[in-house]
């Protein structure tokens, strides 16, 4: 008898660490399958269980969260919504995250490992992270400058500070309160589908997911490569260039918006924005310098990221020569986000160094200490130092006596370059006006902000003076706001 009780003793040991042994398998190697399923709505009311951190501008939020009472308890608020949008993007309980919300979710959420000390202990006792806040580069006096510069009219502004990176101002219009997304009732599916369907796409972030021609600003980039391989060595010289300009190969001819641009010199050239003299700059100087050049300010870079990712600029490098004329004044397939001819005027403006731009300064604790810092930023040399003091000079007169004149500043040197890009179906579309700049007071020892602004529905005329008149002014009260002027 004694030995079929330890038998059965035996055996109900054996069942017992069998369930030990499941129970295990469940609990830990299993555990992320269970959390996973769409079916385990445990981790989604645990995430909505307590307020997210915060994204910070300086020292404010400009988000917060609402307690609704309901299962998921936390929503997302934001402060100022529409002028944040492009930075903060939007976290919704229906919809997911977009932009800082969706790059910083893991502080935001509670969910990053530096946050917990113990986060094994965390993960057994299924306690609620530790949230933290994201602070962002942006000065709230420039972002305000350029969303009410813009009022409205369809285009956007990015400025940055040359000799850091840092993003100073990111702006998007048409915007949207990305608050009327964050709940998972009728009102934000029907806010939803209205946001998706506007014409008008006023969640499309502008400033770095939509590309342009660059039109005549792409000229600062022209002019670089032209001095860089000694196709110009004098800003002063005659530059032998007809008006017009037949594209090569072709019967085409390339004409100018106004008079004085034959033979005219890269200074003059440069100064009233003279097309023929840049296409045949760029047919001198060749593809693949051309090419080359572009690359080092960031064209047909796919790995930019913010944090979040930048729709790449393009530059195409497989081009006959009458394409390279027109891709050389920032027509044919040339593409720029406004971020990417900010990075130009920034890389003109430091010497011909360009610093990655960046959006998150660090990563903080609830109570302010900080998690991590913005860590170091790739640096490059993209023109010769001796080329960016010549291209300083030639954006400076531009706007001292050309067609940038509306950016000027009192007490500061302001250097930029206007654009105006054509395009739709034989350019019949409004040209998009663009200006690009950079400003340094006059009591400091190195420039302060650098601009890239385009207005889609520019009002001004076809000609080259758009730009001047539709997006200088806008350039000019975010530099003005940098600089406290």
């Amino acid at each position: 008898m004694g030995r079929y009780i330890r038998h059965a003793c035996a055996f109900c040991a054996l069942l017992l660490a069998a369930l030990l042994v499941n129970a295990a398998r469940v609990q830990v190697v299993q555990s992320r399958v269970y959390d996973d399923s769409p079916a385990n709505r445990r981790g989604v009311i645990a995430r909505y269980g307590q307020p997210r951190g915060d994204i910070m501008v300086g020292d404010e939020p400009v988000t917060g969260s609402v307690d609704t009472g309901e299962q998921l308890r936390y929503e997302r608020s934001y402060k100022d919504g529409p002028l944040y949008a492009p930075v903060t993007g939007f976290a919704s309980q229906s919809y997911g995250t977009t932009f800082l919300e969706h790059a910083g979710d893991g502080v935001l959420s509670g969910t990053d490992p530096m946050l917990s000390p113990l986060p094994l202990w965390n993960d057994i006792t299924r306690a609620p992270g530790r949230v933290g806040n994201v602070v962002t580069t942006l000065n709230q006096d420039a972002q305000t400058a350029a969303y009410r510069g813009l009022a409205g009219r369809k285009g956007a502004v990015a400025a940055i500070e040359p000799s850091t990176g840092r993003i100073l101002a990111l702006v998007t219009s048409p915007s949207y309160d990305p608050g009327e997304l964050s709940g998972n009732g009728e009102a934000v599916s029907s806010a939803w589908a209205r946001l998706n369907h506007d014409p008008e796409k006023p969640m499309l972030n502008r400033a770095v997911r939509q590309t342009y021609p660059p039109g005549s600003t792409f000229k600062v980039v022209t002019a670089a490569a032209a001095l860089d391989a000694g196709v110009v060595t004098d800003l002063d010289a005659h530059t032998d260039s007809p008006d017009p300009y037949r594209l090569p190969g072709t019967t085409t001819r390339l004409t100018n918006e106004g008079d004085g641009c034959e033979d005219a010199s890269l200074r003059s050239a440069f100064e009233w924005s003279c097309n023929t003299v840049f296409a045949k700059l760029g047919v001198d100087v060749g593809a693949k310098n051309m090419a080359a050049t572009a690359a080092a300010f960031g064209f047909n870079d796919a790995r930019l990221r913010i944090p979040f990712s930048v729709a790449p600029s393009t530059f195409d490098q497989h081009v006959d020569r009458a394409q390279l004329a027109l891709s050389s004044i920032g027509q044919y397939n040339t593409r720029a986000t406004p971020l990417q001819m900010a990075m130009v005027a920034a890389a003109v403006a430091d010497g011909g160094q360009l610093r990655a731009p960046y959006l998150v300064e660090r990563t903080t604790r609830l109570g302010g200490q900080t998690l991590a810092g913005s860590g170091a930023h790739p640096l490059r040399q993209v023109m010769t130092p001796s080329t960016a003091v010549r291209l300083k000079e030639l954006m400076a007169d531009v706007v001292r006596e050309g067609t940038g004149r509306r950016a000027g500043i009192r007490g500061a040197l302001v250097g930029g370059k206007t654009g105006t890009a054509q395009h739709g179906v034989g350019n019949s579309g409004v040209p998009y006006a663009w200006f690009v700049s950079w400003a340094q007071a006059d009591d400091s020892p190195q420039p302060q902000v650098a601009v890239a602004v385009v207005v889609e529905d520019a009002s001004a005329n076809r000609g080259e003076i758009s730009g001047g008149g539709d997006a200088a002014p806008i350039a000019q009260g975010v530099m003005r706001a940098v600089l406290g002027r």
